[in-house]
């Protein structure tokens, strides 16, 4: 959630930023919440002068009955005090319920080096290699066919479309890829851990994915949704912990299957693994200083990209405009590879630094050694990588016309070089 400091002292350049985005008029909800903020400190105020009364009151009653005078009507106007310090403490949690609503509905605000563009065309690409020509183009979709090495129709059969079943060499490349890219993050620093990937409503409203993304996320139960990104776990395991400077940076990094309804996708691509409901992903996460963060993205942005070069992929750097910016990032990076099967870019990296709107709901600050004061930390988080869409472009890029020649660099986790037909 954005501060609320940052919403009273900065009003009008909130309100502009935020309105880039070309979503909605954000002005009523930022003028809410601050009008909400302030009847919260006054009804604060309040509360604070009537416990005092009520103390003093306490103080004298104390002093009379000692001396054996009446005390009856102080008594009761104490009980009449006590009963509307109940009222306004019930009041404020309900100030501070709608405080909270109204923040969850205001996404993060646009850096201000983020391009102004209403969609995905007004992306502004950063850096792109050069293609060579290929003869042979086959899209992935046709590939897993004629070398039997993922089937769509059984992941129908068990489960629905969207569930792909990898098997014989599909499996062990998937395999080998997620050994690949956790060896790459792990070497470049990052501490591997295994999450889990059903969480509670808690940890998604933390990283900002609730309300947001309810529509994308499968419902275990009442409590309980099945994780989008390893992000969610991974970053939340810092809820509600006060950092000692000196453990900064954190740099966190896992593997996890992940589940997406994609809700109101369908309209688009979805052959093959363009698009899928369960899907694999290594996620990388930082908690660093405010004043390091956009350093740390640049540096989250080479690790993915060295990934990417090592397969021998093409592949470009954009930065998202504002009405293509997620809800919680501030700032992003997205890393596509292209799929010459298909004459087309797909995403395969989102790389963001969320500055303190994930921080301000996790709780999660840092404790200056100097001066003692907490402050909220940057988080920032980058897939390294997801699988699907890196897989179909290694898929495409490596066919020769008779067999599929696989990375170098994956070889000694594949144990074999090739896939050819059976």
């Amino acid at each position: 959630m954005i501060e609320l400091e940052i919403l009273e002292n900065y009003k009008d350049e909130v309100i502009r930023r935020l309105n880039n985005r070309n979503i909605i008029d954000y002005s009523e909800l930022v003028n809410s919440a601050i009008k909400l903020e302030k009847k919260r400190k006054s009804l604060a105020k309040e509360i604070c002068d009537i416990s005092r009364g009520i103390n003093l009151l306490n103080d004298e009653i104390y002093s009379l009955k000692k001396e054996n005078k009446d005390t009856s009507e102080l008594i009761e106007y104490l009980k009449e005090r006590k009963k509307y310090l109940s009222e306004c403490s019930t009041n404020l949690k309900n100030i501070e319920i709608d405080i909270k609503k109204t923040l969850s509905n205001i996404p993060n605000i646009p850096y201000k080096s983020v391009p102004v563009g209403g969609s995905s065309k007004e992306n502004i690409v950063v850096y792109q290699t050069e293609i060579d020509e290929k003869l042979i183009k086959k899209p992935h979709y046709e590939l897993i066919k004629e070398f039997n090495i993922i089937d769509f129709d059984l992941g129908i059969k068990l489960t629905g479309a969207g569930f792909p079943v990898y098997k014989g060499k599909g499996a062990k490349i998937q395999r080998a890829l997620v050994n690949f890219f956790l060896d790459e993050v792990t070497n470049s620093g990052y501490v591997e851990h295994e999450i889990p990937i059903v969480l509670n409503e808690d940890s998604f409203f933390a990283t900002g994915q609730l309300p947001d993304k309810e529509n994308q996320m499968y419902r275990v139960d009442d409590n309980f949704f099945l994780i989008l990104t390893a992000e969610v776990p991974l970053t939340n395991l810092y809820r509600n912990v006060i950092v000692e400077e000196d453990s900064l940076p954190i740099k966190l990094t896992g593997y996890s299957p992940c589940f997406r309804r994609e809700a109101g996708s369908w309209g688009k691509d979805v052959r093959g693994l363009n698009r899928l409901h369960q899907f694999d992903k290594v996620e990388i996460v930082q908690i660093v200083k405010p004043e390091e963060s956009y350093f740390t993205l640049e540096t989250m942005r080479i690790v993915v990209e060295k990934i990417v070069k090592k397969l021998e992929l093409p592949y470009r750097i954009l930065k998202l405009c504002t009405g293509d910016l997620g809800f919680n990032s501030a700032f992003t990076y997205d890393l596509e590879v292209y799929s010459v099967g298909q004459d087309k870019w797909l995403e395969a990296s989102s790389i963001s630094n969320f500055e303190t709107y994930q921080s301000n709901r996790l709780n999660l600050k840092y404790r200056n050694t100097v001066s003692g004061e907490k402050i909220l930390l940057h988080t920032l988080n980058g897939s390294a990588l997801a699988l699907p869409r890196i897989l179909a472009a290694i898929l495409e890029w490596n066919y020769d016309g008779e067999k599929i020649i696989i990375p170098q660099v994956l070889r000694k986790y594949t144990n074999f070089d090739l896939i050819e037909k059976f």
